[in-house]
């Protein structure tokens, strides 16, 4: 069976069971904290668990992407290694919110894994809770019953807390769950060793396909159990895993899931799958890794330095080292497999076509990036060779910083020491990895206490903050949330006119006045759909009713901002083109970002026009259109665009400025027309990734303070040119005349330092055939360097060492001519190695020249002495 033909069979059969079909979630995570990117089918439905969404649809089934590689579902250095672990894989998934429980859900698991799929049954095994004396729960008889009416007792295992009990996280819904697990061997190995000894063991060819997740208790953070008014069903199963065992192969990779992209990975490096175990695990890195960091872009998250984007980017970049290392990819490859995959898949999930051409630049440019680190990695590893000729082992350290510097994996440095010869200190390393981790870990620390509830079962928030800045409100539940020894509050109230951090646009800030007491509310966020404000005291009369108001002016300011955003988007479409679309977007109350796709930086023109256009709507004070409860479908009929990587509800929020111009889906705070905004003013242009820019503007006060902060610098410009009638050409002339000075002085110095050179060869002292200068000078440390590489060039056998004191510091220059550096005699790293501690300094370089700088000018003295004493003694 195909695994397209596996995907639809299990939503049809789910189908026939009057669940809803609804799409998956993009992978990249806005809303929720706790998450950067989906990893599980049932995050998209955290919101109805938590109680903050209502239920649209009792029953529910979807195919969702997963993403696991951080925090809990770490995966990523097993990918590749073994036949089932992956980065990105499909999360088969049924869901129940309050409508059946654990007998529907069991019975339907078997019929479909047996009479629709065929599976035999007695190479099925499945796991029951066996209960848990800490949580004072019993073992759960409910499921154990259901599943004795389908298979014989003796494959019905009982599991622990740690695999039969699942949780959210440290708090919220949770409850008992039961796994389906499937023994794949020969029928001689399982009379070895018969398959219930086998599960949860890891074996490769024993494994889970389903879980079924029975959600009835409340994690509190106290670690106490509570039982939820109502049960639900959250059911998982790996699609990947149940195409290997459908399509009758031992590894999810022979399945056609990744056949063809590993098959197209070997034709490029010219080697055949199943011959080389080293090349092999390169090519199911590569194929793995490709869909997780092509979904990612194409859902908005571009690979960056920080956060979800650094976890792409360390995706990708070790899947270009495993091709670098064991297929002997020089150059970038990664983006070529791209089409490949977007064949593949582009009718589940249409996204990764239409982001093609932008996957591609993205992954091209880092690959290239990398590619040009992982030279540079390998130059620093060679220089340290050279200047540690004695040593047996690497220093960790060193090894250390290869990984987090150069993102060289251990593996890789381990292998080129190897190849020397050599070992690495891993134990140092270790310790490096481990302090990283604990700095990572300290700064994500967050103590989080359970809410204090005083409106139970209230319904959810009501936001009036469209229309209204400030209401009357009740507390619905407050926590208190500790982070690096900060301690602040979350408030929940039944309404509020707080526009919760969302689509890009900044939460809101203001104050509720509570019985005497005012709190500031210095941010409003929206965790899992619930909208939080964060305020710095606790409530000291939490059940009186609040007034609640929002800063005025900020949200003001904020409006501009997000309303010219939008102006500006439709801007850029005119000016450069229909394939500008939003990859991302920043508004608050000083500034806008904005990130669109576009492969070339704007010209100085096309800014001015995009300005020109964005202002002359202005001005033109048009109306801010707002439609509430669209159908999605109605609203792609009157132009407005859906946006890639946000997951939009059946009903939407249209904002309109002038319909043959600006048409958007957007939930943010708009002005009433156009003309609020008052001015609009670009200030930076520039590329963030391949195929990606961003713009920053001001708009209102701050565009009105940054033009006059301009034209007040020109002023003062022309006033330093008394008489000029243009100060642009003055300034030009003035530029001119200083790189005429500029040169004169190069030359000048250059006279300087080749008369220097003479006087100090006057000086020059002789042993056997070598020639040396060892002295002490006054000159700038950067000529120095000129200074030095003359004297190395007057004779065939020369060592230099110089010595400059300026501003209290020290400074030592070692050169060699390069038929003595051939020699291998004397290398000037190891000179330079051995008498920069008596200036209390370090440094390094090549063989033929090395600097050093030391903050102690009173050792220099005792530093020549013993440069002179290690040349005297090397020759």
């Amino acid at each position: 069976m195909k695994s397209s033909e596996i995907r639809r069979s299990f939503l049809e059969f789910f189908k026939s069971k009057n669940h809803q079909i609804v799409q998956g979630s993009p992978i990249v995570v806005k809303d929720d904290p706790t998450l950067m990117f989906i990893n599980a089918g049932m995050n998209q439905f955290k919101d109805v668990f938590l109680g903050n969404a209502p239920v649209k649809f009792p029953r529910v089934a979807d195919t969702q992407k997963c993403l696991r590689v951080s925090g809990k579902h770490n995966d990523l250095e097993e990918v590749g290694h073994d036949t089932y672990h992956h980065t990105l894989f499909e999360m088969l998934g049924n869901w129940s919110f309050g409508d059946y429980f654990k007998e529907e859900a069991i019975a339907w698991a078997w019929e479909l894994l047996t009479e629709v799929f065929k599976i035999d049954k007695k190479n099925l095994y499945v796991t029951v809770f066996s209960g848990d004396e800490q949580d004072g729960l019993s073992m759960d008889a409910e499921a154990k019953e259901s599943w004795k009416k389908y298979i014989r007792e003796d494959h019905i295992l009982l599991g622990s807390k740690k695999d039969n009990f699942w949780e959210m996280g440290e708090t919220g819904p949770c409850g008992p769950c039961s796994e389906i697990h499937i023994d794949l061997r020969s029928e001689e190995e399982k009379t070895k060793i018969p398959g219930h000894e086998l599960v949860n063991r890891d074996h490769p060819l024993v494994i889970e396909i389903w879980n079924l997740v029975f959600i009835e208790f409340n994690r509190q953070a106290n670690g106490k159990l509570s039982v939820l008014p109502q049960k639900h069903i959250d059911t998982g199963m790996g699609f990947e895993r149940l195409a290997m065992v459908l399509q009758g192969v031992k590894s999810n990779y022979d399945t056609d899931v990744f056949k063809p992209l590993i098959n197209f990975i070997a034709k490029m490096a010219g080697v055949t799958y199943g011959q080389d175990e080293k090349k092999d695990i390169a090519m199911r890195v590569i194929s793995d890794h490709l869909r997780a960091v092509a979904f990612a872009i194409a859902d908005g998250q571009l690979p960056s330095n920080t956060g979800a984007g650094y976890v792409i980017r360390r995706i990708l970049r070790r899947a270009v080292r495993y091709g670098f290392t064991f297929l002997d990819f020089q150059e970038p490859f990664i983006y070529k497999i791209l089409p490949v995959l977007v064949e593949q898949l582009k009718d589940v999930f249409p996204e990764i076509e239409s982001q093609q051409n932008l996957v591609e630049m993205v992954i091209k440019e880092e690959e290239s990036t990398f590619l040009r680190t992982l030279s540079q990695g390998v130059k620093r590893f060679d220089q340290y060779i050279n200047m540690n000729p004695d040593s047996k082992v690497i220093d960790g350290d060193f090894a250390f910083e290869l990984f987090d510097t150069f993102g060289f994996p251990i593996d890789l440095t381990r292998l080129m020491a190897r190849e020397i010869g050599l070992d690495v200190n891993m134990e140092d390393f270790q310790k490096g990895l481990e302090a990283q981790k604990s700095r990572s870990r300290k700064a994500a620390e967050k103590t989080t206490d359970d809410w204090i509830e005083l409106i139970p079962n209230a319904p959810a928030t009501k936001f009036l903050g469209y229309n209204r800045l400030e209401c009357e409100a009740q507390i619905v539940k407050y926590r208190q949330v500790t982070q690096k020894k900060n301690t602040m509050y979350e408030v929940v109230l039944d309404r509020t006119p707080f526009y919760a951090e969302s689509g890009g646009q900044v939460g809101d800030s203001g104050v509720l006045e509570i019985a005497g007491q005012v709190l500031h509310v210095v941010d409003t966020r929206k965790e899992n759909n619930l909208p939080i404000h964060i305020v710095a005291e606790e409530p000291k009369n939490p059940t009186a009713t609040l007034l609640a108001k929002v800063d005025m002016e900020k949200r003001r300011l904020t409006a501009n901002n997000h309303s010219a955003t939008h102006l500006m988007h439709a801007a850029l479409r005119q000016v450069l083109g229909t394939h500008v679309e939003q990859k991302g977007s920043m508004v608050d109350s000083e500034r806008l970002r904005f990130d669109f796709s576009h492969f070339a930086k704007m010209t100085d023109e096309e800014i001015r026009e995009v300005e020109k256009k964005v202002n002359a709507k202005i001005r033109e004070n048009i109306s801010c259109q707002i439609k509430e409860n669209v159908p999605i479908e109605e609203a792609k009929k009157m132009g407005a665009m859906a946006l890639f990587g946000e997951k939009y509800g059946e009903q939407v929020r249209v904002i309109t400025f002038d319909p043959g111009y600006s048409v958007e889906l957007c939930g943010g705070t708009h002005v009433p027309a156009t003309g609020q905004i008052g001015f609009f003013k670009v200030i930076s242009e520039s590329g963030i990734a391949a195929g990606v820019r961003r713009i920053e503007a001001y708009t209102a006060d701050a565009a009105e303070t940054y033009i006059f902060e301009h034209l007040d610098l020109m002023t003062e410009i022309q006033g330093q040119f008394k008489g000029a009638v243009n100060p642009l050409t003055a300034v030009k002339n003035l530029i001119q005349d200083n790189s005429s000075l500029s040169k004169e002085i190069e030359q000048f110095q250059k006279e300087k330092t080749h008369q220097l050179a003479g006087e100090l060869m006057k000086t020059a002292k002789k042993i056997g055939d070598f020639t040396y200068v060892v002295r002490k000078i006054a000159i700038d440390p950067n000529q120095a360097k000129n200074l030095v590489h003359q004297l190395r060039a007057m004779e065939d056998h020369m060592i230099v060492v110089l010595a400059m004191e300026e501003d209290g510091k020290a400074n030592l220059v070692v050169g060699l001519s390069d038929e003595l550096t051939s020699t291998g005699k004397f290398n000037a790293g190891n000179i330079i190695r051995k008498i920069s501690p008596f200036i209390k300094g370090g440094g390094g370089g090549q063989p033929h020249f090395a600097m050093a700088g030391g903050k102690d000018p009173s050792g220099i003295n005792e530093a020549l002495k013993a440069a002179e004493s290690e040349i005297v003694s090397g020759s």
